[in-house]
């Protein structure tokens, strides 16, 4: 990560009155490596897939890539994800959470990073980029909240983009800008999934497509109250 991801990160949670990283990705790990390590503490170390390719630089920034897929298209690429194994620390709970992420892509498809998916029981969260437009979704046991970015960021450059639930709705802030904003309660969100970052694990790319993300990741990082 570096110097300017802190200094954006920093700016795009601002809005929040807390900071307390639950888990917390760099991905700056060396080509090939297999483990995304948590630097947070907490122990969320999570397993990098094969087809993930760790150790890329690109426009200042060394991450993670993750190559195109064609959608809903046999058969499953399950070493294109990074998974990290389930844990009640990683659920939204009923507290304030924001999810940050900071990419870069040209293309337009893929589920980005997630706990759950649309018909699990406890509900889920997720940051998806269709048509390039990310959008971040929690759905809890009152309500589901979507939130959006009103441009595309499928733009080549790098973004930083966080989402956070609070008692009070979601908001969705780009590069330390606020966008985004819709009110209400979507009450507690709580699975037995894993996060997975770069689509989905329970798919079959016919009845369920698996929504792989398409483009580099730099930085993922889980905060709560």
């Amino acid at each position: 990560m570096t110097v300017a991801t802190v200094l954006v990160s920093t700016a795009a949670t601002a809005d929040a009155a807390w900071d307390h990283p639950v888990a917390t990705w760099n991905m700056n790990e060396w080509s090939g490596a297999r483990t995304m390590m948590d630097s947070s503490g907490n122990g969320h170390d999570g397993r990098i897939g094969s087809e993930v390719r760790t150790g890329t630089y690109v426009n200042g920034a060394t991450g993670y890539r993750f190559d195109r897929l064609e959608p809903d298209t046999p058969p499953t690429h399950p070493g294109h994800l990074v998974t990290v194994s389930d844990s009640s620390d990683l659920d939204p709970g009923t507290r304030d959470y924001t999810v940050t992420i900071r990419l870069r892509t040209t293309h337009k498809f893929g589920n980005i990073i997630q706990k759950g998916q649309a018909t699990v029981s406890g509900g889920n969260f997720k940051l998806q980029i269709p048509n390039g437009i990310v959008e971040c979704l929690y759905r809890g046991s009152s309500k589901s909240l979507l939130v959006r970015t009103p441009r595309r960021l499928n733009d080549g450059n790098w973004h930083t983009v966080s989402c956070t639930r609070t008692g009070s709705g979601v908001s969705l802030t780009v590069d330390g800008s606020t966008v985004a904003r819709r009110s209400g309660w979507t009450g507690r969100i709580s699975n037995s999934w894993p996060v997975t970052i770069g689509g989905k694990t329970s798919c079959d790319q016919v009845d369920v497509g698996c929504d792989y993300y398409a483009g580099d990741l730099d930085y993922v990082e889980i905060e709560a109250d």
